[in-house]
């Protein structure tokens, strides 16, 4: 479990990047840091693996305070990826992922072999662990971050808009397989992201962030889009603009799902083994 107790972040010259934040990050869940620019989400991911360490107010892993930690010590134990995968440009997609494994202690030959079956864990062909980073497609790229994060077997996985950078077919497909590592791993990840929609896919619970780190809303998606806290969240999640006000319209034969702009949101399509969804009216059905 990871506890914010108050902390607060300001640098010299008086910028306040975090005011006054507490929260509790229960183990084996995925926690969602969302906000716009000046939110603080970076700051406080940061906090956790002390790449920033706080003014004021304490970060606890497991009740133990990180700043009695070792800073290298801490970052090796805890899996990190970043928007733009961050890998090491000269070395192949294997020995990246084996590089804190062996950093670690892991002989050199275990590390690589292990690299190779999380090369396949996230769902890369081991034909690829000869290549060097510049030889693969973005989402190639991202998938090894994420191996790499995972090659010590951490319990904390800290992601800072890993997805941010790739096409959107791209980052579907990556979200899509996060949520498979997570529900096969059960890791305690703290993910970041300006993106909602993603916050609500990704996020058993969703932080939302005003400037300053101050905490808008904390809970489930359906927590906050059945009850948003104030003007400010329905403004965030869209709520105000009738974006999440869904209805099913008949379009040619097919379901829709069109949200309150009238703009289509989706396909309803039963589940296999589903009834049928009854006929009546759209306005009924929604």
């Amino acid at each position: 479990m990871i506890r914010f107790e108050s902390v607060q972040k300001r640098y010299p010259g008086g910028t306040v990047a975090v005011e006054d934040f507490s929260c509790t990050i229960p183990s084996h869940t995925a926690t969602v840091l969302v906000g716009s620019s000046g939110s603080g989400k970076t700051t406080l991911l940061r906090m956790i693996n002390r790449m920033v360490d706080p003014s004021a107010g304490r970060v606890l892993i497991d009740d133990q305070d990180v700043a009695t930690t070792d800073k290298v010590a801490l970052r090796r134990s805890i899996g990190y990826v970043m928007q733009a995968s961050g890998l090491l440009p000269h070395r192949t997609v294997q020995d990246n992922v084996a590089t804190v494994p062996m950093l670690t202690g892991t002989p050199k030959r275990e590390a690589r072999a292990a690299a190779l079956d999380l090369l396949e864990t996230v769902g890369l062909d081991r034909g690829l662990a000869t290549r060097y980073p510049s030889q693969l497609s973005g989402g190639q790229q991202q998938r090894v971050g994420v191996a790499r994060a995972l090659a010590s077997d951490p319990n904390i996985l800290l992601m800072d808009e890993p997805f941010g950078a790739v096409d959107p077919i791209v980052r579907g497909e990556l979200q899509t397989e996060l949520l498979r590592l997570q529900s096969e791993l059960g890791k305690t990840i703290v993910f970041v992201t300006h993106d909602i929609d993603e916050a609500f896919l990704i996020g058993d619970q969703v932080v939302i962030l005003r400037p300053g780190g101050e905490v808008a809303q904390a809970g489930t998606a359906e927590e906050i889009l059945a009850a948003p806290a104030d003007d400010f969240v329905e403004r965030f999640i869209g709520a105000d603009r009738g974006r999440r006000a869904l209805r099913l319209e008949e379009r040619d034969g097919t379901r829709i799902v069109v949200d309150g702009t009238g703009r289509a949101a989706g396909v309803l399509q039963a589940a296999e083994g589903d009834p049928a969804v009854p006929d009546g009216p759209a306005k009924d059905r929604a």
